[in-house]
């Protein structure tokens, strides 16, 4: 406890990192030549001060031969990379047995690291900004983990076409993000659809995205996020208004087969 308040998952973390190279009898600079990481990037990670990829943290596991540890514990810590009002979302994203996206843009969970660098960071940014960043991509990469957990979790994406003509400033970034989301669409949990622009105006342009969490005890929530803000909403009338909307974008969405070859046709368009 620190002023009364619980200890952040980062510094939960750091502890840890810090206590197993202690009885490894490593110095920071031993670990630093061994693992091959940066004696002052490792030094922030165990003070709290950084969040890492969660590579970082597999390889640091393998390094102390600790099982799972380490990655169980940046789970947990990766939270603290996101705003208070986003965190019990968060919770219920991680623990939900259906998701149903809908997107104006390219999904968080089905950004590439590359791509999600150049969407979160800031123009002119300061190093202070940077890191920030940097931060924000380890904790959305983070959050695809759930995709591919056992079990995983059976998850719907409704991607307006808007998000698949909109390219990244760098054409290898774009073509690996067009690929990263048709491998995805061939998941086996994984369903991706494309609304297309002649299925014309619809309900929720421009209103953001909308992500409806179903949990194995039938409990069931929707959140919507549009700029900056997001509301999470558990009532059930609303649930069911929300559910009711994305129905209805299923239906004006091309088949999953079909959104598939879209998607593959627009890469050829990319790269040709």
């Amino acid at each position: 406890m620190v002023d009364g308040q619980s200890e952040s998952g980062r510094a939960v973390l750091g502890r840890t990192l810090r206590f197993l190279r202690e009885k490894e009898g490593k110095s920071l600079g031993q670990l630093a030549d061994e693992s091959g990481y940066d004696k002052s990037y490792l030094s922030r990670l165990e003070s709290g001060e950084r969040l890492s990829k969660v590579t970082v943290i597999e390889d640091l596991d393998g390094y102390y031969g600790s099982g799972d540890l380490l990655v169980s514990l940046w789970k947990l810590a990766r939270i603290d990379a996101f705003k208070d009002k986003y965190k019990e979302y968060m919770r219920l994203e991680a623990a939900a047995r259906m998701i149903s996206v809908y997107a104006p843009s390219v999904p968080g969970l089905l950004q590439t690291e590359a791509f999600a660098r150049e969407v979160l960071s800031e123009p002119q940014a300061t190093v202070q900004d940077r890191e920030a960043a940097e931060e924000q991509v380890a904790a959305r990469l983070g959050r695809q983990l759930l995709l591919r957990k056992d079990p995983a979790p059976s998850a719907r994406f409704i991607i307006d076409e808007l998000a698949l003509r909109r390219a990244s400033a760098g054409a290898e970034t774009w073509a690996d993000q067009l690929a990263h989301i048709e491998a995805a669409a061939q998941w086996p949990n994984v369903v991706v659809q494309v609304l297309p622009f002649s299925a014309g105006v619809h309900h929720l342009m421009g209103k953001g995205s909308l992500t409806l969490l179903r949990h194995t005890d039938g409990s069931s929530v929707a959140y919507t996020e549009g700029g900056s803000s997001g509301v999470l909403m558990d009532d059930p009338e609303d649930v069911l208004r929300h559910c009711l909307s994305y129905d209805r974008l299923r239906d004006l969405a091309l088949s999953p087969s079909d959104s598939l070859a879209f998607i593959k046709d627009v890469l050829e368009e990319h790269r040709s």
